[in-house]
């Protein structure tokens, strides 16, 4: 009997391994048929000349054809073979219709989306845009569309999620634009809003304390805002206490370091430009390598550009049909985000407002969303209050297919004729030529008010012929005498164009202060020089805190001398074995959350957070150290030198607990804390999936508040650097491969090169693969 339920049992167990081993064959059957054919031959209906989409040993889409629609179409259809399931996420989550693949549990995340209602207002800009940008979103859309019907079987996530992609439209490369909105001025829309609540609950005298100007500033003209003697408002009941202290998030600074010099400081004579957009990390990563061939015509471009051959290469978006930032071999260009005012919140004191039904479909069921509406905006009631939102994305010239005249611009005062209207959220362009030339503009959507405000306007302010209007009169800067020109997201305008541009959560400063003075450090430049200056990990900007926590542990050195040790060697950099620069940073967000905690508690109770003025936090904060303001310190500490020790070993035994099981200070390593770990969407969710569909984590390098951004996923989400004319000595280093299939031979291209500080060539390598399409006959 016992050797009959062995043989039973044996059976069993073979046929739930072999069903097993079944499953996972499917899988890897499906998977490997999901995989884009990359050489092929193929007709299309919908190209008037043969199109050719070369990849290199990368994997860099080398589009060639002879007019650019046609060229829209192969960019297309490349973008639809590598990248679509990115494409969907982009459009769905600038839609909110996420919950259509992933049910009700994005159902949150899609009622906060259609608050905007960018479905609608995308189809409304189709409608709008001349014919010749219509003919290039219809030509894109139909090259993803046929690339998305050669699939023999869908890829993994539609798998995974039991859905079904649906057909790319044209208004979905405007819904991507749209999803840019989000992650680059969210934090704009929310910043203002919580100054109001600040007011309300401090006084406008606590909200000119948290966000007086800085002495990290570097605007190019040197113009500063005044740094004023504020005085320090009055907590009156501070009852918060340590244990009482909640974190205040770190929101990371979208943004991005761009410069340029002149033709002045390079051994060539050209100009030269680097650009690092800084990005939150995914896989796959958000940028696309592409190079797109053809010959202007005039549908597009002027009278003069037409019939001549045209070569731009660079990164593009998956789902726009266009080069962001690259070059034309005479004109090279990058961004940042600008963070000038492009919001404004109404109080509603009575004015009407109605509802609009919005219908969400999500796989577990529909759902109606009631949006409150007025003339204003969309509104959103804190507390017994009623705000509504105008926000320069919710306007008619939000976006637009301007960013494809950059293609054949022949220098930077041409550019910056061509941006003057330009349709996306508002950046900080920094381009050079060949001839030497360099300039500096802001580019995008701008509204054209005179007085932006910090905090919520009452009804009868609000001037909505200046919201329907786009700017024209936009600053610039084109070869400046110093030669030199420098963004990262702090003010770039001078403190006059400040009055009108307004403040929209600009960066601290720091950033940009440091890589202005290594700017100024030499006298000629190479592309190796900016790829330095791009890795610049100094910490400039924490060493003013190192050393008064030095001060203060040093009153009891026989107690912290392992700590001390520590941070006497730190180095002075955000360099992967510096234990002291770790302790360093923590120690000041702790000081931060406890310090300002009874501010943190009140906006907290609306939902709301310092996180989004974090970075301005800064001069405060030094103010109280320095003048010792009793009534900021929290409830039952008896003085600063207390608070200030009680917060670094609170900082000090968090991280302990956290990164090292022996308790040892060693194991705080920053290349360790911040180890860089860019994830799959899915892996997040599934952690088993990590290693089959993540990068290898490595160690981390580089922080906020320095030129070498980087968080645990966060950072440069690509280094660019090059010399109009000179393409062949240029820098395209991206943090992840071509290809969102992880069975693709370009699944990691690229990433190993950018985590070990090698370059990566701009311009494409030797063809690889190639598809041929023909016009149907």
């Amino acid at each position: 009997m016992a050797n009959k339920i062995i043989t039973i049992t044996k059976f069993a167990l073979s046929s739930v391994i072999g069903l097993a081993l079944l499953v996972i064959v499917a899988l890897l059957a499906a998977l490997y048929l999901s995989l884009p054919k990359l050489s092929d031959s193929i007709s299309a209906e919908s190209v008037a000349n043969k199109v050719t989409i070369n990849r290199d040993n990368i994997g860099t889409a080398i589009i060639s054809a002879i007019s650019r629609a046609d060229a829209a179409y192969g960019l297309g259809y490349a973008h639809g073979q590598d990248r679509f399931f990115q494409m969907d996420l982009l459009r769905r989550n600038a839609a909110g219709e996420l919950s259509q693949i992933f049910g009700d549990k994005a159902l949150k995340l899609d009622k906060k989306r259609r608050f905007h209602q960018f479905r609608k207002r995308a189809q409304a800009i189709v409608e709008s845009l001349p014919v010749e940008d219509k003919t290039l979103l219809d030509s894109y859309s139909k090259g993803v569309n046929a690339a998305l019907a050669k699939h023999s079987v869908h890829s993994f996530e539609y798998l995974l999620t039991n859905t079904r992609p649906a057909p790319w439209q044209a208004e979905d490369s405007l819904l991507v634009i749209f999803s840019m909105y989000l992650d680059l001025q969210s934090n704009t829309v929310t910043r203002d809003l919580t100054l109001t609540q600040i007011q309300q609950q401090f006084g406008y005298e606590m909200v000119e304390f948290l966000i007086q100007p800085s002495p990290y500033q570097a605007a190019l003209d040197g113009s500063e805002l005044a740094l004023k003697a504020l005085p320090i408002p009055s907590l009156k009941h501070n009852d918060i206490t340590s244990a009482q202290v909640s974190k205040i998030e770190s929101v990371e600074l979208v943004g991005s370091n761009n410069w340029a010099v002149s033709g002045a400081l390079t051994e060539s004579g050209h100009g030269m430009v680097s650009d690092d957009m800084h990005l939150s990390f995914a896989v796959p990563i958000i940028w696309y390598r592409a190079q797109l061939n053809y010959v202007a015509d005039n549908d597009i471009f002027s009278a003069d550009k037409a019939n001549k051959p045209v070569q731009v290469t660079g990164v593009s978006l998956p789902g726009a049909p266009a080069i962001v930032v690259g070059t034309n071999n005479s004109v090279a260009w990058g961004f940042t985000n600008a963070y000038i005012d492009t919001a404004d919140w109404v109080k509603l004191n009575g004015e009407p407002t109605y509802t609009v039904d919005e219908i969400i479909t999500s796989k577990d069921g529909e759902h109606i969303y009631q949006l409150e509406m007025s003339d204003y905006g969309p509104v959103k009631t804190i507390g017994d209050d009623k705000y509504a939102l105008s926000w320069v994305a919710h306007q008619a010239y939000a976006v637009d297919m301007g960013l494809i005249a950059l293609e054949q611009v022949s220098d930077v005062t041409e550019l910056s004729e061509a941006v003057v209207d330009f349709g996306m959220p508002v950046q900080n362009i920094v381009a050079a030529d060949k001839y030497g030339s360099i300039a500096w503009k802001l580019s995008g959507a701008i509204p054209s008010r005179v007085q932006p405000a910090d905090t919520a306007i009452n009804a009868d302010k609000f001037n909505a012929d200046a919201w329907l209007t786009d700017e024209t009169n936009i600053p610039e800067q084109i070869n400046p005498a110093i030669n030199r020109i420098w963004t990262a997201n702090s003010r770039v305008v001078s403190a006059t164009e400040h009055q009108r541009m307004g403040d929209g959560g600009y960066a601290l400063g720091a950033r940009a202060s440091q890589i202005r003075d290594g700017m100024f450090a030499k006298k000629r430049f190479d592309e190796q020089d900016f790829y330095q200056l791009q890795l610049d990990n100094q910490a400039q900007f924490l060493t003013p805190w190192h050393r008064y926590l030095v001060t203060h542990l040093e009153q009891d050195s026989q107690t912290f001398i392992k700590d001390l040790k520590q941070l006497r060697e730190w180095q002075g950099c955000a360099c992967k074995e510096s234990v002291g620069y770790t302790l360093v940073k923590y120690f000041r967000q702790e000081m931060i959350d406890r310090v300002f905690a009874p501010v943190e508690t009140k906006l907290q109770k609306h939902g709301l957070s310092l996180s989004v003025v974090k970075r301005y936090l800064e001069p405060a904060i030094w103010q109280l150290i320095r003048q010792e303001s009793d009534d900021w310190l929290p409830a039952g500490m008896a003085s600063w030198e207390q608070l200030t020790v009680e917060a670094y070993q609170d900082a000090r035994n968090k991280l302990l607990a956290k990164y090292s099981d022996g308790q040892q200070l060693t194991d705080l390593a920053w290349g360790k804390v911040n180890a860089l770990k860019v994830q799959h969407p899915f892996s997040k969710q599934v952690p088993i999936l990590s290693k089959w569909l993540d990068m290898p984590t490595h160690a981390g390098f580089g922080d906020t508040f320095m030129p070498s951004v980087q968080g645990a996923s966060f950072g440069a989400s690509q280094r660019f650097i090059v010399q109009p004319g000179f393409e062949e000595n240029g820098i395209l280093t991206v943090p992840g491969g071509q290809s969102g299939h992880p069975m693709s031979d370009y699944y990691r291209s690229g990433f190993n090169d950018y985590v070990n500080q090698r370059h990566t060539p701009l311009m494409p390598g030797a063809i690889v693969h190639s598809i041929d399409i023909s016009p149907k006959p």
